[in-house]
């Protein structure tokens, strides 16, 4: 085809159009309304977290909900291990309602039905099932925690102070053991844990408002767990801060009243857990100076810590008591150490604040200060160290190598009593009363010999038969010589009187003499029971010095 032939075709006329097609509108419509709804569900989507528990019981994915006061939060979507099949991974997800309250220092846990000693919790859970409750924190942003094996004693919404304490013994304290100010309970223990150096425990406690104010830089702590049994020179002590402390232990605590105003900043401060409140008062008395004494005889019921006084006061107690054998000589030494604290005596009229208390106590020595054993109870039989000023007793100290310096000592009232009967004792000894016996025992025999001689017998019948003779001739005589014969005659019948007196003074005193009689018997017996009491009263005195509370226990089997 020629040139000419295309160019006499006609030519097609194109029209642009400028308004879309309606083709596109739904394409448009529908990716629309997807990025309206991916926005939307990416706008309520809340955070989600991990939380680590040690196992999953009670927990189930997509059924337990987490709940802040009783507010639904997020429910747990998965369950999984860790890396070492040690712990279980749980994944929640929670509203974005939630997220202000995670952070670094909040709290996770499981709530279900729990019985404990301090009681039942949880009982709704047996109904609508276990959930995990959560409690804010402060700190930065965080979605990876670990979950509590148990609620936490102190809520974060509480407000209070916490506190450190530190001690040598835990004792019966232990996590939600209370805190008692007065008798009523301000508070709780959080936890505690052992010190770096092994040697205390570090016990963390809070306490509520408004009762924190109580506590300044001198407060004062104890361990007022179970029940305090104390058994001293003065008897037998019990005591116990409440029933719920004997349970679950429990710590109190109080403010001093001082002259200079104690800082209520406390902060930083790590406060010391006394073993009792008794402990506290023996602490306050820093300076402590050291004595030895030895005391005569037996020291049996003097125990260390066994307190000395001073006038019925308290001024120390005994440190140290053991015994020592010396092998130059074979004897024996108990050396007591004595803990003085002179800081318990106030001077009212000190000339020297700086004065050495050795050079004091040196000073009432040579005055006559003397340490005496005594018994505190008669109940317990325990002794204690009574210091006195006995001008009048000598001074006698032991020539013992001892880097302290020496207390003198007298005898106490037992040993006093014990001394006093031995010495009756041995009076009664050096009297020989068997042969004072023997000596008594051989006069009533020579005697009743004497009576039943057979000489004395013949005698008597001879005075009898010349008696009777003398009548004979008298009445011979009586026509004779009768003013005579009166007489005689009456001579005769006073002589006769005589005689039969005599034969009835010496027939009482056969009965008396004879070896059968009840007196000479009474006698003898009466000598071996005065020997048998000296004995017993040896015997007596020799268990007294070994065992001094024997008059209350008796005599212990061998």
């Amino acid at each position: 085809m020629s040139q000419t032939t295309l160019d006499s075709l006609p030519h097609p006329h194109v029209k642009t159009q400028r308004v879309p097609s309606l083709v596109w509108l739904l394409p448009c419509l529908t990716l629309l309304i997807g990025g309206w709804l991916v926005f939307k569900t990416l706008h309520e989507q809340g955070p989600e977290v991990t939380i680590v528990f040690k196992n999953a019981a009670g927990i189930k994915a997509g059924k337990t909900r987490i709940k802040y006061k009783d507010l639904e939060i997020g429910v747990v979507k998965s369950i999984g291990f860790s890396e070492d099949f040690s712990h279980v991974l749980l994944h929640a997800s929670l509203s974005r309602e939630a997220e202000p309250f995670l952070r670094r220092d909040s709290h996770f846990w499981v709530v279900k039905p729990r019985l404990s000693i301090r009681g039942v919790s949880g009982l709704a859970t047996l109904v609508s099932g276990s959930y995990i409750e959560l409690e804010p924190g402060e700190g930065a942003p965080w979605r990876d925690y670990v979950g509590l094996e148990s609620p936490p004693v102190v809520k974060a919404t509480m407000e209070g102070k916490e506190l450190t304490l530190i001690t040598k013994r835990l004792g019966s304290i232990d996590h939600g053991s209370p805190l008692y100010y007065q008798g009523i309970q301000v508070g709780e223990v959080l936890g505690y844990e052992l010190a770096n150096d092994h040697t205390g425990v570090f016990v963390h406690a809070f306490v509520k408002t408004p009762y924190d104010t109580l506590i300044h830089s001198n407060t004062h702590f104890w361990n007022a767990s179970g029940m305090d049994v104390e058994v001293s020179t003065q008897g037998l002590h019990v005591r116990a801060e409440s029933l719920l402390s004997i349970m679950l232990g429990g710590i109190a605590f109080e403010t001093p009243t001082t002259v200079n105003t104690a800082a209520d900043d406390i902060d930083g401060l790590v406060f010391t857990l006394y073993e009792s409140r008794q402990a506290i008062r023996e602490h306050d008395f820093a300076q402590k100076i050291l004595f030895v004494a030895f005391f005569d005889g037996s020291i049996r019921g003097l125990e260390v810590n066994a307190p000395v006084e001073l006038k019925g006061i308290k001024v120390g107690r005994v440190a140290d008591i053991h015994l020592e054998f010396d092998a130059t000589d074979t004897s024996f030494h108990i050396p007591v150490l004595i803990e003085l604290e002179p800081e318990r005596i106030v001077s009212r009229h000190a000339r020297d604040t700086q004065e050495d208390p050795h050079a004091v106590v040196k000073i009432l020595i040579e005055r006559g200060l003397r340490a005496q054993l005594k018994t505190g109870s008669l109940l317990t039989g325990q002794l204690f160290v009574d210091l006195d000023m006995l001008p009048a007793t000598p001074l006698h100290l032991l020539s013992y190598e001892s880097d302290y310096p020496q207390l003198p000592t007298v005898a106490g009232n037992m040993a006093q009593m014990t001394a006093s009967v031995k010495s009756i004792l041995n009076k009664i000894e050096a009297l020989d009363l068997n042969a004072m016996s023997s000596q008594v025992v051989a006069i009533l025999e020579g005697t009743n010999a004497l009576v039943h001689a057979p000489e004395l017998r013949q005698s008597m019948t001879q005075a009898r038969d010349t008696l009777a003779l003398f009548h004979t001739m008298l009445e011979h005589l009586n026509p004779k010589v009768d003013g005579m014969a009166t007489n005689i005659n009456q001579t005769i019948v006073a002589g006769r009187a005589a005689i039969t007196q005599s034969e009835q003074t010496l027939k009482l005193m056969n009965q008396l003499l004879d070896p059968q009689a009840p007196m000479q018997y009474r006698v003898q017996q009466m000598m071996v029971e005065v020997a048998e009491m000296a004995r017993s009263v040896r015997v007596l005195v020799d268990v007294l010095e070994r065992n001094p509370d024997a008059i209350i226990y008796g005599k212990k089997e061998e």
